[in-house]
């Protein structure tokens, strides 16, 4: 943590650099002596230190500065840092307005120049007051200070992005933290028209920040280092972390490229309990976390928030291109960029995403739920999972179901969790048919099947994970794929036992392996797969065989 601030402001020089000797000497190694020559650059200093979110202990003013006298002062830096203590520095003429003083600017204390020798007639008097400070001082967030609107899509855009990639943030609602409106007018932002504001721990700030931006300024890498790699793997999920874990530890010079956040859409979930190994459940996140940092320990160059838009053939190599118009060529390509949540497709969603509308669990937005009802539509395990989240911050969840029961759809244990649940209730035969609201979600419409009635209900909050689509237009003509997208691989590609057309080996292709080969398929993205966290993992790391084998060829 940064020393807490002890500021001093004088207009003659020789005195605030006696004064600033004075207070290093005594103080230097607890507090950072920061020091102005005037009231106006005095005020410009304060709201820096606020932005970078530093604590100001003590404030130690001379009374007479021109343009802004030091109770004027004193009186505005108040409202920065109310808890720092306030003493004057005052010559023998000006004791009236000092003791004026006490109580307009809250005064703790004046003393009269000179104060030498400062070990009689200064120390004891600053020795008090700090340690006064002290007493009640808790240390400030050190990290990320996002400032934002609730219902603003660009703030969840940037919540979802922190959270995702696991870096530690504090946000502040305008509607709801004095301090931040405090905030937006230090960093000069133009009012509730460019927020998102995203504060760094330098004071330095992003105004509406795009994924990509936040990942330049906290060190994230979205270049490769170099041109050619052995693997690349397109795709942070289990299995993409499995197969990168895997490939590296094997030899294999491995680049892992994923477009959000490692983790996928397990990363998403708040607890995954039918995980081997793992008898209490763990939480996607920290199932990434942990993912994440053995792909590095051997040395995988992971690439994020960076998109791949297409892929070149060029035997005996594949060439990845970029969203940023670079490219990677490697020998061997796996696909394991897992799935999407079909969008709600009913009349005023579309306005609305973001706004009250969140595609998954959006865990960032669990605290802003409390004790208020939410709605979360789908009846599969993530749907149970977010469900069990939810009702430890809401008054109380009610889930939504096209189908007639949850047996057909989800695990056991999650159906037993629910039903033990007393917040959580299940509405099944149910569905939505049209969401309502201006500038955020206000209520949705929902369809009974069995009775054929439609009610309209009050939401603020609405989740959904409903089906799931794969992103791999980008492989469009390069590949076979089914026609919701899904990566045919292995058996699936044969036809009467013959090669799919155009297959160009004598060996058909390998249990992983896509139309071309080359390149495989693991995961929730491949065509037939088992959509569960395990099966990927298992796929990814299987796959890494298929690549020897290929690679032993080339």
């Amino acid at each position: 943590m940064a020393k807490p601030a002890i500021l001093t402001v004088d207009d003659d020089p020789e005195v605030l650099q006696a004064v600033s000797r004075d207070l290093r000497h005594q103080y230097g190694d607890r507090f950072r002596i920061v020091r102005a020559d005037s009231g106006i650059a005095a005020l410009d200093v304060v709201q820096q230190l606020k932005l970078r979110n530093e604590p100001v202990a003590l404030f130690l003013v001379d009374q007479r500065m021109p343009q802004m006298g030091g109770v004027e002062f004193l009186e505005r830096a108040k409202s920065i840092f109310p808890d720092a203590k306030r003493a004057l520095l005052t010559a023998y003429a000006d004791t009236d307005a000092a003791i004026k003083s006490i109580n307009s600017a809250r005064l703790d204390y004046y003393l009269l120049k000179p104060w030498n020798p400062p070990q009689e007639r200064l120390y004891p008097v600053l020795d008090d007051l700090l340690d006064d400070w002290l007493a009640g001082f808790r240390p400030p967030f050190e990290g990320i200070r996002v400032i934002g609107n609730r219902w603003s899509p660009f703030s969840h855009q940037v919540k979802d992005f922190l959270a995702r990639n696991q870096i530690p943030y504090r946000w502040l609602d305008i509607e709801l933290e004095p301090d931040a409106a405090k905030l937006v007018e230090y960093a000069q932002a133009d009012g509730r028209q460019q927020l998102p504001l995203v504060i760094f721990p330098d004071g330095s700030r992003l105004i509406q920040p795009s994924n990509l931006e936040i990942a330049a300024k906290i060190g994230l890498q979205t270049q490769a280092e170099r041109p050619f790699y052995d693997l690349a793997i397109v795709g942070g999920g289990p299995a993409g972390l499995a197969a990168a874990v895997y490939g590296a530890s094997e030899g294999l010079s491995t680049v892992l490229i994923e477009r959000e956040a490692p983790g996928g859409q397990a990363g998403t979930s708040s607890r995954i309990e039918n995980y081997l190994g793992f008898p209490v459940g763990l939480s996607g996140s920290d199932l990434a976390r942990r993912g994440v940092t053995q792909a590095r320990r051997f040395g995988v160059e992971i690439l994020t928030p960076q998109v791949v838009t297409g892929v070149k053939l060029q035997d005996p190599y594949r060439v990845l291109q970029l969203a940023d118009g670079s490219e990677i060529s490697c020998h061997a390509l796996l696909v394991a960029t897992g799935v999407s949540y079909r969008w709600l497709t009913v009349p005023g969603a579309d306005k609305l995403t973001g706004a009250g509308i969140y595609y998954g669990a959006a865990m960032t937005e669990a605290i802003a739920c409390s004790n208020e009802e939410v709605y979360l539509v789908g009846g599969a395990n993530s749907a149970g999972q977010a469900a069990m989240y939810f009702s430890k911050y809401a008054s109380k969840v009610i889930m939504l179901v096209r189908g007639e029961s949850l047996s057909s759809s989800m695990s056991q244990y999650l159906i037993d969790q629910i039903a033990a649940t007393e917040n959580i209730k299940v509405c099944t035969s149910c569905s939505v048919i049209e969401v309502k609201g201006d500038e955020h979600l206000e209520a949705i419409v929902i369809a009974h099947a069995k009775s054929g009635e439609t009610e309209t209900v009050l939401a603020r909050s609405l989740f959904i994970f409903i089906g799931a689509s794969p992103k791999t237009d980008w492989l469009d003509g390069v590949i076979q794929r089914d026609a919701q997208g899904f990566i045919i691989t292995g058996l699936d590609l044969m036809h009467n036992g013959k090669s799919p057309r155009g297959w160009p080996l004598e060996r058909s292709p390998f249990l992983l392996e896509a139309s071309v080969p080359g390149i495989f398929a693991a995961g929730d993205v491949r065509y037939g797969s088992i959509k569960r966290v395990a099966s990927g993992v298992g796929e990814g790391s299987i796959a890494i065989q298929f690549v020897h084998r290929y690679l032993s060829n080339v």
